[in-house]
């Protein structure tokens, strides 16, 4: 129900439509833990058996990170978005409102640049594999942007991933209901298989080589060093973090904090399986001597040394690739553009993000990531893309850890529905702390040695750094609307404390300095998400 003001106006409800539950989000969730389909080949084939250690140690701490979430999400179920939604909470008892808000809304857009580019990449491999399958010419080829930041990509690639973006948009504007159905079906036709092919092995137990993993040997004449190491952790965390994408969608879920416990708590532990198990049975079944990493040839010649090659090989481990790779790029749409709405209606990006549609979704927001996405196919290279993209996603999951250990040690005594022992914000603290030395030492040297390439510089790292620069002018943008529209008096009218009340929480609206708080009446600025700012020493109320 909209509140009403003095004047007897309408301010519409804040806050995205409670039309799924924790089943929903964790399906949809499931586009972070199909990403593996793209990482695991290229992990390694460039790392070897090494690679199982890499892609396990770091998912253990991105399940981790889903069990921080969790219990963030139980305090605050209402915000929507996901990690970058519980930023300014988490921040606030530290660093005050104004600088919160601030860390809420980089790390907004830094996630952002952190999913979108999931559709570019997997629209991309779709319409590959689509050729593979169909047989057709990927056509003329086109270098749009050069070899330094692209690599030549088909003219019907292109075309077939423009239609694939506009396609999977369609059910995302149709609201979460039906994007919870959809994802069901998508996670069922792709999940179901990608597992299976974990056991399948076990059926022909000669397939498997154990001795290929013991050691955990890097491919011949590579060279394991620190730099190494750490160039390769930057596009894995892209990777085998990324099923906290469930925390996209429990703002949206009609349960509350107990569907955000078990839709996170779920992702999590299937994650870990998932991206552990995979590179552990390619590495025992293939060997190190790997020639190839393209997901679909290497999951056809996995599947080949266990049934022996034949015509249908192809189609039994395309289509899940295929599947897998739509529920991805649903999520890609969705789960940022969510992380955008949110963010705006915080006053701290453009009002543009804000607009919802009668669905209840922000079709603004996910229309803009896919004409970027549109954009970004025309680098037509996966690698290059993760760098440019974790530039943003690494930096907002590191945040997010920060923010959990800040809040755990500041505000102890909160009431949360789901707690994690005292020692999690120990751990959260120090994984932050190797993340942030992989975000700037590993991002920097990762562009050379990722792309095997000694005289490719950080140019594609920088470039996702000044990508995250540009949340400062998006923000003056919205001061600039909010400050024109206070001009005029067409700012919305604070909630009385009543109409706020029926809601459970205080809604908010931009002042006039572009804050997304609300004047009250000792002439403090309310908080955007929880009521008046709260006084030094006192917990904010849990929501």
């Amino acid at each position: 129900m909209a509140a009403v003001t003095s004047t007897g106006g309408a301010i519409p409800e804040k806050g995205l439509v409670k039309g799924t539950n924790w089943w929903g989000a964790f399906v949809i969730g499931l586009a972070g833990t199909i990403l593996v389909t793209g990482i695991a080949p290229y992990v390694v084939e460039g790392t070897g058996a090494l690679g199982i250690l890499l892609m396990g140690v770091m998912t253990i701490a991105g399940c981790f990170l889903c069990f921080c979430l969790a219990e963030l999400a139980t305090m605050w179920p209402d915000r929507t978005g996901g990690i970058p939604s519980y930023a300014t909470e988490s921040f606030r008892p530290l660093v005050g409102n104004t600088a919160a808000r601030h860390f809420g809304g980089v790390s907004g857009w830094a996630y952002w640049l952190g999913w979108f580019p999931v559709a570019p990449i997997n629209v991309i491999l779709t319409a590959s594999y689509l050729a593979v399958l169909f047989n057709f010419s990927p056509g003329h080829l086109i270098d749009p942007v050069g070899t330094t930041w692209g690599t030549p990509i088909g003219i019907t690639i292109v075309l077939i991933c423009f239609a694939l973006l506009i396609a999977i948009y369609i059910p995302a504007y149709l609201g979460i209901r039906l994007d919870a159905a959809f994802a069901t079906v998508l996670g069922v036709l792709s999940m179901l298989p990608i597992t299976a092919m974990i056991f399948l092995p076990f059926f022909k137990p000669s397939s498997i080589h154990w001795g290929n993993v013991a050691g955990f040997h890097a491919p011949p004449h590579v060279a394991v060093t620190v730099t190494f190491i750490a160039a390769w952790f930057f596009p894995i965390l892209w990777n085998v973090i990324a099923m906290e994408a469930a925390a996209c969608y429990v703002g949206e879920c009609r349960g509350g904090a107990r569907d955000a416990k078990i839709a996170l708590t779920a992702e999590g532990l299937f994650g870990v399986f998932i991206y552990a198990a995979t590179p552990l049975m390619f590495v025992a079944v293939l060997g190190l001597a790997l020639s190839t990493a393209d997901p679909l040839t290497l999951y056809v010649t996995y599947t080949e040394k266990i049934f022996a090659a034949g015509s249908w090989v192809k189609w039994f481990v395309g289509i899940p690739l295929i599947a897998a790779l739509a529920l991805s790029v649903l999520n890609a749409i969705m789960g940022c553009g969510r992380s955008l709405y949110q963010a705006a209606e915080d006053g701290l990006l453009p009002r543009f993000f804000e607009h919802k549609n009668r669905h209840g979704v922000p079709h603004y927001a996910m229309g803009f990531n896919v004409v970027c996405s549109m954009i970004l196919v025309l680098l037509g290279s996966p690698l290059r893309i993760y760098i440019i993209s974790n530039g943003g996603y690494l930096l907002s999951c590191s945040l997010a850890l920060l923010g959990y250990f800040i809040y755990r040690q500041l505000r102890p005594d909160t009431p949360r529905p789901f707690r994690l022992p005292t020692i999690a914000k120990w751990f959260a603290l120090a994984i932050f702390i190797v993340w942030a030395f992989i975000y700037f030492y590993g991002g920097w040297n990762s562009p050379k040695i990722i792309l095997a390439d000694p005289h490719q510089g950080p140019g594609l790292y920088l470039l996702g750094l000044l990508i995250v620069a540009l949340y400062a002018p998006l923000y003056w943008w919205r001061k600039w609307q909010d400050n024109r529209l206070a001009a005029k008096g067409r700012l919305p009218e604070a909630v009385p404390a009543a109409a706020g009340a029926d809601r459970g929480a205080a809604a908010s609206a931009p002042d006039g300095k572009g804050a997304a708080g609300l004047a009250t009446g000792d002439g403090s600025v309310a908080d955007p998400v929880g009521g008046a700012e709260s006084s030094p020493g006192d917990p904010p109320a849990a929501r």
